[in-house]
């Protein structure tokens, strides 16, 4: 192999590392069976979550994830491989991929790392029925607001009767 072929795998080595670095979800899918038209319309419905669906030699995911932790990645590392990385929400682009592969009845997903924990192809299936983590946070912060809600209730329920009394010795004397 010439010096030149070994420094292009090595750079292709140095992007793909890059690349997994900077994602917050990596997950490792077997295409077999999807087309190049249904690869295409994945890698499209995938951009505008900041996620990209690529197809990888075995060989060069195992370079770039090297150390002993991703042992459980490397044992999935055999036939067609593609590498679904998201690098903003885990989660929607983890939805979109389970969502197409349903669809397409074709693919499957293997491994995948997120927040360095490596996960089973179950696991990540659960996480992709979890809501996003706009609707999440949303839940959260209506859990703090609740209590809130409930002491302003409590609080104005003196002055209510108040109004409601004074209202009252109104109509009494004649007043409207």
């Amino acid at each position: 192999m010439s010096e030149r072929a070994i420094a292009l795998k090595q750079k292709k080595v140095d992007d793909l590392k890059e690349r997994i670095s900077r994602s917050s979800i990596m997950v490792v899918a077997d295409y077999l069976g999807l087309n190049v038209k249904q690869i295409t319309e994945l890698r499209k419905k995938l951009h505008p979550e900041d996620a990209e669906f690529c197809i990888v030699k075995n060989t060069l995911i195992e370079r770039a994830v090297g150390g002993d932790g991703f042992s459980l990645v490397r044992d999935q590392l055999k036939g067609p491989t593609a590498l679904l990385l998201g690098y903003k929400d885990a989660a929607a682009p983890l939805k979109t991929l389970v969502k197409f592969i349903k669809e397409a009845e074709k693919g499957k997903i293997r491994v995948g790392v997120m927040d360095e924990k490596i996960l089973s192809g179950g696991e990540l299936n659960e996480i992709s029925k979890l809501p996003s983590r706009d609707v999440l946070l949303g839940m959260v912060v209506r859990g703090l607001q609740s209590p809130i809600y409930g002491l302003v209730n409590v609080l104005q329920g003196p002055i209510r009767k108040l109004v409601y009394a004074l209202d009252a010795v109104k109509k009494q004397k004649g007043g409207e």
